[in-house]
C-alpha cells in the first residue's frame, strides 16, 4: 500500500501547490491516487479532491483519536493505489511542547516516507544546516527526500544541489522555481477555494504541467513504494438508514461559489443514516428546493454578498422555511448568511434576517483555532453519546462576528475553548434552527449526523 508524506520547514513553503501538481500527474499517470490533509481544513482538502478525483478526507489529532485515524487511512488506502498526505505548518510545529500533534507525529503514526519542502527563497550553503537539524532532531522520522521550492534559477538549483549531496544524504527529489504558473489567488482564510476559483481544471492542469517538470515522479512512486502497509482498518459499525420501508429525509444542502465547506465523510455519514442530499444555491437559484431540512455550511458569503442580496426570492424561501419550524443547521458562513445584514469593507448587504443581529467582518480573526464546547439543556436534537457530560471537540476559523448578540438568545454550547458567539456561549437555538461558528465533525464520537437525521425524522 504505497502512500508517502508531503511535509515543510515552516508554513507557506508551497505544499499545497506541489500537492494539487503531484496528485493531478500521479492520477494522470494511472493511479488511483486517495489524497488525505493533516488538521481541520476546507479549502486544501477541496483543491486535492478536485486534483485527485478522490474526497479528500482530514486526519486530525484534536478531534480524532490515533486509533480512528489508523482505521480511517487504512480503510480508504485499500480502497486506492497510492496515499497522499499533505502536512498543515510546519513538520515539527505544534502547540504542545513535545510535538504529540505535529506533522512528523502522524507521519510516523501512518509509517509514511516524508518528503520535506525547503522554501529556498534567499538560501544557499543554510540549507545544510537545516536538513541536518531537522533529520537529528528525531531519528525515529524518517525523512525520504527533500523538495526545493522557489528557487531563483538554474545556477541557485545547481548551488542547492551541490550542497545538499555533500553535507547530507537527502535525494533531492524536484528543483521547483519561481513560477506564475504555481500562483492561486489568496483572501483571509488561505488559498480561494476550488468551488470559487473559476476554471479549476485549468489552473490545476496548469499547475500539473510546472510540477511534473521540475519533479522526478518515478523517485516519489518509488518513494511511496517503501512505505511498510498500515495495520488493518477495523470494521466500520452499521449505521441505520430510514426505518424499515421508511422514506429519506431530504436535506437542501447550501453548494455554489458561495457556501462549501463541509466534510466529505460527514456528508457520506448523513446519507448512510437515510438522508438524501438536494444541493441548492443560495446565490443563483431562485427558491429552495422541496426538502424536509436546509443545512447551510462555510464559505465566504462576504465574498457574494452583493449577489445573495440581490436574490431576493430565495433569502425570503430560506427565511420562510425556518420561521416555519424547518429544521436548520448552519454553520460560520450559514450562520451570517442567515443574519439581517452582512457589513464588509464599508459596504453593506441585506441576508436572510433570521438571526437578529447584524454581522460584521473585520481585519483580524475574531474566532481561530481548535474550541472546547459542552453541551447544554437547550440543544435541540436527540440526545447522543455526549449528553454524558463529555466536551465536543471542533473548529472555529472566522474574521466576522455578530454586532449585537441578544442577552435573551438560548444557546446550545457552552463555550470551554475558543470565541463562539461571544466568547462564551455558541449555537444560537431559534425553534428548530441551530446556528454556530464552531465546524462539528462526525468524529470521535460526536455523532452530530445521526443526531440531526433523527432530530428531522421527529420534526416531519
Amino acid at each position: 500500500m504505497p502512500h508517502i508524506y508531503l511535509s515543510a520547514a515552516h508554513k507557506s513553503s508551497g505544499k499545497t501547490t506541489l500537492s494539487i501538481g503531484l496528485t493531478r500527474e500521479l492520477s494522470r499517470r494511472g493511479h488511483r491516487v486517495q489524497p488525505f490533509k493533516k488538521g481541520p481544513d476546507y479549502i486544501d482538502p477541496l483543491w486535492l479532491s478536485e486534483s485527485a478525483g478522490r474526497a479528500c478526507l482530514n486526519l486530525d489529532y484534536y478531534t480524532t483519536s490515533n486509533e480512528e485515524i489508523c482505521s480511517s487511512f487504512s480503510r480508504l488506502l485499500g480502497e486506492s493505489d497510492l496515499g497522499f498526505i499533505e502536512g498543515n505548518v510546519g513538520l515539527f510545529d505544534s502547540v504542545d511542547l513535545h510535538g504529540s500533534n505535529s506533522n512528523a507525529e502522524l507521519a510516523k503514526l501512518l509509517g509514511a516516507p516524508l518528503l520535506l519542502v525547503i522554501d529556498t527563497q534567499g538560501m544557499t550553503r543554510g540549507i545544510a544546516p537545516l536538513l541536518l537539524g531537522y533529520q537529528a532532531f528525531d531519528t525515529d522520522l524518517r525523512i525520504a527526500g527533500v523538495i526545493l521550492n522557489k528557487v531563483g534559477g538554474e545556477r541557485h538549483a545547481a548551488n542547492l544541489r551541490r550542497v545538499v549531496e555533500h553535507y547530507t544524504d537527502l535525494p533531492v527529489v524536484g528543483c521547483v522555481p519561481r513560477l506564475p504558473a504555481l500562483g492561486i489567488e489568496e483572501r483571509h482564510l488561505g488559498l480561494m477555494p476550488s468551488n470559487e476559483a473559476g476554471a479549476t481544471d485549468t489552473i490545476i492542469e496548469r499547475i500539473r504541467a510546472a510540477v511534473a517538470e521540475h519533479v522526478d515522479i518515478e523517485q516519489i512512486l518509488a518513494i511511496a513504494n517503501q512505505a511498510p502497509s498500515p495495520a488493518a482498518a477495523k470494521p466500520e459499525a452499521p449505521r441505520a438508514g430510514p426505518p424499515s420501508g421508511g422514506p429519506l429525509v431530504r436535506i437542501g444542502i447550501a453548494r455554489d461559489d458561495a457556501f462549501g465547506f463541509y466534510y466529505p465523510d460527514d456528508l457520506a455519514a448523513l446519507t448512510a443514516w437515510g438522508a438524501a442530499l438536494v444541493p441548492f444555491s443560495p446565490v443563483h437559484d431562485p427558491e429552495l428546493p422541496d426538502v424536509d431540512a436546509l443545512l447551510i455550511g462555510g464559505g465566504f458569503p462576504e465574498c457574494r454578498m452583493r449577489e445573495l442580496e440581490d436574490n431576493a426570492t430565495m433569502r425570503a424561501s430560506v427565511a420562510d422555511f425556518i420561521r416555519a419550524g424547518g429544521p436548520t443547521y448552519a454553520e460560520c458562513g450559514g450562520l451570517m448568511y442567515l443574519a439581517k445584514r452582512l457589513h464588509w469593507n464599508d459596504a453593506h448587504a441585506t441576508m436572510c434576517g433570521v438571526i437578529e443581529s447584524d454581522v460584521v467582518m473585520h481585519a483580524r480573526p475574531q474566532g481561530r483555532g481548535y474550541v472546547r464546547l459542552r453541551q447544554t439543556d437547550a440543544f435541540p436534537w436527540p440526545a447522543g453519546v455526549l449528553d454524558r457530560g463529555g466536551d465536543i471537540r471542533a473548529h472555529e476559523f472566522h474574521h466576522s462576528a455578530l454586532a449585537e448578540p441578544n442577552p435573551r438568545w438560548v444557546y446550545a454550547y457552552d463555550v470551554r475553548r475558543g470565541t463562539g458567539v461571544d466568547g462564551k456561549h455558541d449555537g444560537i437555538v431559534q425553534n428548530n434552527l441551530l446556528a454556530s461558528y464552531a465546524h462539528l465533525r462526525d468524529v470521535g464520537g460526536v455523532g452530530w449526523t445521526e443526531r440531526f437525521v433523527n432530530h428531522i425524522r421527529a420534526t416531519i
